[in-house]
């Protein structure tokens, strides 16, 4: 669908009006307290609301909501509910931070590595991070392309492009602090908009109507489902943006706001996915972004309201993104080298968002498929997950982080390359030798951690 005359101008203009708003909403944040940890101008922390509504739409993905749409067409309410588990890490990550800040005095993920792992660990474990948080920039903006244009085309890029130009302006206004406050914003446009486009589908179906597209076997989405299932230990502790959230308010107030944004999340991915079981139900062709598909065949008021969708999820991720590339460089990084850069860190911060605004386009410009974002990063990140929940239940140890890291991370680089055996696959599905490399791999990793801490005698205190 060519979006020409005056309907090209309302999609271009919404893009440009939505940055503007973004950006009044957005305060001009000065102190490094506000930059950086999301305090107001008091120097108050982010309220439980405030939190709990960042937590719940910086993960709602751009690539999340196609990426659940585009398996429930695939595999009926199954694959909705396989990528909707992955939201259910979030009331995990949530215990877990809170265990390890009351517990062991973690400030920090970076920091608590760091002091209980070594500067190495901590090093390798923020090179995991900035992958993950350049994946985060192509992934999102490719799918607000799409609604301009065909993979590609000038359209496409030109979309993508000024939408990562509006957001990185609201960002740099107001880094973590301008990411919480516009997320309150975000999070409303979006459900009001989800609700909208549930309301033009799904009353074309009946429930059992809805269910029939789903079959519960291991090569019909199942072995996705369990897939996340074991993903879900070790896949949010790498993405800063829901682990920063962790450390800025009191405990028992993060540990409720992570848990109700999960729960939140987890139904708005499902509920989301059931745009794609309506796609397989009219008969639509399976493609690479179902929600945009079938807006376009649904008409204008359809592809109107999926855009709000996507443009409201991929914004509120995409500032959250840059609001920790800009504490991860401009503060955590430094302090690995024992240096404090005081104000400059803002200056740095901001650099790093401007760079990685332009170098992190790069694999939209060349349209890789965004669903690799997910399971192949969740895939080489699965040494963390005993590494922060099994952290005090034995010894901690550099050898034992040192080993369930590298193991997870060439495991997930032999999966990518195609060096894992076909042995190693658990049923014939899709997902096969995902699920067998994610299960495998997850007990050796796991097994690798603990040897070394079962080996060493207890260590005064809890540094290794």
């Amino acid at each position: 669908m060519q979006l020409t005359s005056w309907v090209g101008v309302f999609f271009w203009g919404f893009l440009v009006v939505y940055g503007a708003m973004m950006y009044w909403l957005s305060p001009r944040t000065v102190t490094l307290g506000g930059f950086f940890n999301g305090e107001d101008s008091a120097g108050r922390k982010a309220s439980p609301f405030l939190l709990t509504t960042s937590i719940f739409i910086s993960w709602i993905f751009a690539k999340s909501v196609t990426n659940a749409a585009n398996l429930g067409a695939e595999f009926g309410l199954v694959g909705g509910l396989a990528y909707a588990t992955y939201w259910l890490s979030i009331p995990l990550c949530g215990l877990v931070i809170y265990r390890l800040r009351r517990h062991f005095g973690a400030t920090g993920m970076v920091q608590f590595l760091t002091s209980h792992y070594g500067r190495a660990a901590a090093l390798a474990f923020t090179a995991a991070i900035l992958i993950r948080l350049f994946n985060e920039v192509w992934s999102n903006t490719a799918v607000v392309g799409g609604y301009y244009g065909e993979s590609g085309s000038i359209e496409f890029i030109g979309a993508a492009l000024l939408f990562t130009a509006v957001t990185l302006a609201y960002s740099l206004r107001g880094g973590l602090r301008s990411s919480i406050l516009t997320d309150a914003a975000q999070a409303a446009i979006f459900v009001v908009a989800l609700v909208a486009v549930l309301g033009l589908v799904l009353p074309q179906h009946s429930p059992a109507e809805l269910a029939s597209t789903s079959n519960w076997a291991l090569n019909a989405g199942v072995d996705l489902l369990l897939v996340a299932c074991l993903q879900l230990v070790s896949y949010p502790f790498h993405d800063p943006v829901l682990t920063d959230r962790g450390f800025i308010s009191e405990e028992k107030s993060m540990l409720k706001a992570f848990g109700v944004a999960g729960v939140l999340g987890f139904f708005a991915i499902l509920a989301f996915s059931l745009i794609g079981v309506h796609a397989d139900l009219v008969g639509m062709a399976a493609s690479g972004n179902v929600p945009a598909d079938l807006a376009r065949a649904m008409g204008l008021a359809a592809l109107v309201v999926m855009t709000i969708v996507m443009i409201s999820a991929a914004g509120s991720t995409l500032d959250s993104t840059f609001s920790s590339l800009a504490k991860l460089v401009g503060r955590e990084l430094p302090a690995l080298a024992g240096k404090d850069l005081g104000r400059k860190a803002l200056g740095v911060g901001m650099s790093t968002m401007v760079l990685f605004a332009l170098f992190g386009n790069l694999p939209m410009l060349a349209g890789t498929d965004i669903l690799k974002a997910t399971t192949i990063s969740g895939t080489m990140v699965m040494g963390l997950a005993p590494v922060f929940v099994l952290h005090g239940f034995v010894t901690p140890t550099r050898a034992g982080f040192h080993l369930s890291f590298w193991a997870g991370l060439a495991l997930g680089i032999a999966l990518t390359i195609g060096w894992i055996p076909a042995s190693w696959a658990i049923g014939d599905g899709k997902y096969a030798l995902l699920l067998g490399t994610n299960l495998y791999g997850l007990l050796l990793c796991t097994a690798l951690y603990l040897i070394p801490g079962w080996l060493q005698r207890p260590a005064v205190g809890s540094a290794a």
